[in-house]
Parts: C-alpha cells; sequence; structure tokens
C-alpha cells in the first residue's frame, strides 16, 4: 500500500539505511518582494504569528507576499490618480508652480499610503 506522499507523487532516496522523501523548497530567486511585501511580512511576524508560520511552512509565503505587494502597488497608484483629479492637479500646476506641485503630491502619496497600510498592510 502507497503512502499518502506517494499517493500525490511523492518519492524517496534511501540514505544509510533510512528511507527518505524527495522534497524541493519552491524557487525563491523569481520572487521580489516589495516594500509593501516587506512590511506585511514584518506585521506577520509580530502580531499575526500563527498566519505567518502557516504560510512558511506551507511553502506560501513569498508568493504571499509578491501578491500583497501587488495588489498595494496597484491600489497606491489608483488612490494617488483618484486624488490628483479630485484635486485638480494638473501638468500645468506642474508648470506653473512646482513647488506648490511637489507638496501636494507628496501629501497625497503620504495619504494613498496611510490608506494602504489601514486595508491591506496591517490589517
Amino acid at each position: 500500500m502507497k503512502s499518502l506522499f506517494e499517493q500525490f507523487g511523492g518519492t524517496y532516496r534511501k540514505e544509510n539505511n533510512y528511507v527518505i522523501p524527495n522534497l524541493e523548497m519552491p524557487d525563491i530567486a523569481n520572487f521580489e518582494i516589495g516594500f509593501y511585501g516587506q512590511r506585511h511580512l514584518y506585521f506577520l511576524q509580530n502580531y499575526r504569528r500563527v498566519t505567518y508560520i502557516n504560510l512558511l511552512t506551507s511553502g506560501n509565503l513569498n508568493e504571499y507576499l509578491v501578491e500583497i505587494d501587488k495588489q498595494a502597488q496597484k491600489r497606491f497608484f489608483r488612490i494617488v490618480e483618484q486624488m490628483k483629479q479630485k484635486q485638480e492637479m494638473t501638468e500645468q500646476l506642474k508648470a506653473i508652480n512646482p513647488l506648490k506641485w511637489t507638496q501636494l503630491m507628496n501629501c497625497i502619496r503620504q495619504q494613498a499610503n496611510e490608506i494602504i497600510f489601514a486595508e491591506l498592510i496591517f490589517n
């Protein structure tokens, strides 16, 4: 009778009179975890320990963090664009008063980050 591991396609190798399962870790070289993913990792490690351990032991942590990072970036750019339109920030303002435009953009970006942190990263 096959073990559950073998039923799901697992194989074994023999080393020094022991039978050891052939396990492979997922290729983590393809995962680039950005700013938001790293912040969410910190949150999981310190405030959602069980979730962190479950993702880590299942081998899904990096993939999960990359997905969170992508979602957060998309949301960030969408929020920034919506706020720019609402405050009527134009390229004309940028040309006329670049200091004012920079001030408004920094404010918008900070507000967008706070929204993302509250909704996705620290939740």
